[in-house]
């Protein structure tokens, strides 16, 4: 079985065209260490993709949660559609196992990195939506991206909602402190822990300080997950499934 027949296995949809497969797989490192005709990466795919993406998940939400206002919906689709939250879709089909990468980008950690990963992924929608159609398409989408929803959105908006419970239910600040930072300048890692006084309340990792702040304010929010902080979450009421 070639890598291209398993990961179809995995992903549950089957090509009629390998090349568009091919495609949506091929990062431009590759393309450019190959020599492959100019545009035959993926990154006119994932243009493609993204636009399929925006639509079935505004669909799926304007269907879902007829509580939200326009604005509300808007805030709830970003966070579904972001480079993090399409990043963390991508283990559960192994998409960064099968990504074509040039050996330099490769080398350097490539297959884990989260703009890769998030623009592969669009790039695959896009690629099942030219060979299948909208309904194969919608149907990769809410296998594998318009899942555990509701988590997605308290990650997305960790800081803000964590800020929000901090403020009202302690008398101290909320800060966020760099305790480590690794790696070359190309893909550095920190390390940062959320504190409020002398309590450490949440710790994150990321290749940014924002991304590791926002990992610490989750795992922060988790720790704190109540009835009040639930209600303060949009589209956790009433209505939500």
């Amino acid at each position: 079985m070639s890598k291209q027949e398993d990961f179809q296995n995995i992903i549950g949809y089957h090509f009629n065209d390998d090349k568009l497969l091919r495609q949506a797989l091929t990062h431009s490192s590759f393309a450019n260490e190959k020599h492959i005709k100019k545009h035959l990466d993926n990154e006119r795919m994932e243009f493609l993709g993204d636009a399929v993406l925006e639509v079935v998940t505004s669909e799926y939400l304007f269907l879902h949660y007829p509580e939200l206002s326009e604005g509300d919906l808007t805030k709830f689709r970003a966070s579904l559609v972001c480079e993090p939250t399409l990043a963390d879709c991508a283990p559960q089909i192994r998409l960064g196992d099968f990504i074509l990468l040039g050996r330099g980008e490769d080398r350097t950690g490539g297959r884990k990195r989260k703009s890769i990963l998030s623009d592969a992924l669009e790039a695959l929608i896009g690629a099942i939506y030219l060979d299948g159609g909208l309904t194969n398409a919608k149907e990769f989408i809410l296998k594998f991206v318009l899942t555990d929803i509701e988590h997605k959105k308290l990650f997305y908006d960790s800081k803000t909602i964590l800020q929000e419970y901090v403020q009202g239910n302690y008398d101290g600040n909320l800060k966020y402190n760099v305790l480590e930072e690794t790696g070359p300048d190309h893909d550095k890692s920190f390390t940062v822990e959320a504190r409020i006084g002398d309590e450490v309340i949440g710790m994150g990792k990321g290749h940014t300080k924002k991304a590791a702040e926002q990992q610490a304010a989750y795992q922060a929010l988790l720790k704190f997950n109540s009835e009040k902080l639930k209600e303060q979450i949009p589209g956790q009421g009433e209505g939500c499934i």
